[in-house]
């Protein structure tokens, strides 16, 4: 078991004043199986009425607006959230079962591609290989493999909106591009897979009360069975350093933060995320 508290900022400076910005946060984790969040707080500044609902994907949103004019916009989440080692999946079910019609129209949404996970056919022949003759669980974590062999991690070369088969023609990204790999690859062999948003703690073995520079973090859950957690990026199933934020078809459904404002086009923006093992 892990306790972690994450303190995520992230600071918008404009050349000049903005008038007025309408925004939707998606920085506030849920409590789940495996995952419990003790405290959570989202600070907005200049201070602001805030509506916070769930939306279609279950993810906690906070909607706000900024209606007085402004040269910075400062969000600061903090949450402590206790997170377990997740069990080994314990059920599973059979291909047949994963093209039957009822998966297919039960989780169609996690079926069908986006414009920023669909892949080219060179990508559905390394999944279907690396598939071949494997009961679905472990297909799906052979695809993930298989893909992340062939991606080098460099940050900086893509955006969150790079679309998966920009990024596979490079042969390089980060972990929103190998979710985005992974999710279409998965989908394609007829694995039914969805994105998920969150913060990783970097430091597997990482001291109590030590605070280190964590990450906002992407990885994938695929379902042959029941919903399984893994991380492309890092070749290991989601565990206890990872907390889950939200989860959607890819990461459009799950943006920390999207909004729209009226004031100059140019901005400089600044995140940081910084997590304590506090047990």
């Amino acid at each position: 078991m892990s306790r972690l508290r994450i303190v995520h900022t992230s600071m918008f400076r404009y050349a000049d004043p903005v008038v007025a910005s309408y925004n939707e946060a998606r920085m506030t984790p849920l409590s789940q199986a495996g995952q419990t969040v003790l405290e959570s707080r989202l600070d907005v500044h200049p201070q602001t009425w805030t509506h916070d609902y769930r939306d279609y994907w279950g993810t906690q949103v906070t909607a706000f607006e900024v209606l007085a004019p402004h040269q910075s916009l400062l969000l600061t989440a903090e949450h402590v959230v206790e997170v377990v080692e997740r069990p080994a999946p314990t059920s599973s079910t059979g291909w047949d079962v994963l093209h039957g019609p009822e998966v297919r129209d039960r989780l169609a949404e996690h079926l069908a591609d986006t414009r920023t996970t669909e892949v080219p056919d060179d990508v559905v022949e390394i999944a279907r290989r690396a598939a071949d003759g494997l009961e679905p669980a472990a297909a799906a974590e052979a695809v993930c493999l298989a893909l992340r062999d062939e991606l080098e991690y460099i940050p900086g070369v893509t955006t969150v909106h790079t679309p998966a088969a920009e990024a596979w023609t490079k042969r390089t990204g980060v972990c929103q591009d190998m979710a985005h790999l992974a999710l279409g690859a998965l989908r394609s062999v007829g694995i039914p897979a969805r994105y998920v948003s969150g913060y990783l703690h970097p430091d597997t073995s990482g001291e109590i009360g030590a605070t280190v520079t964590g990450e906002s973090h992407a990885w994938v859950e695929w379902w042959t069975g029941e919903w399984t957690g893994y991380d492309p990026t890092n070749r290991v199933r989601a565990g206890e350093h990872h907390v889950v934020l939200g989860r959607g078809r890819c990461y459009d459904d799950v943006p920390p933060l999207r909004g729209i404002y009226a004031g100059p086009q140019t901005q400089d923006l600044v995140v940081q995320v910084r997590i304590t093992r506090e047990a």
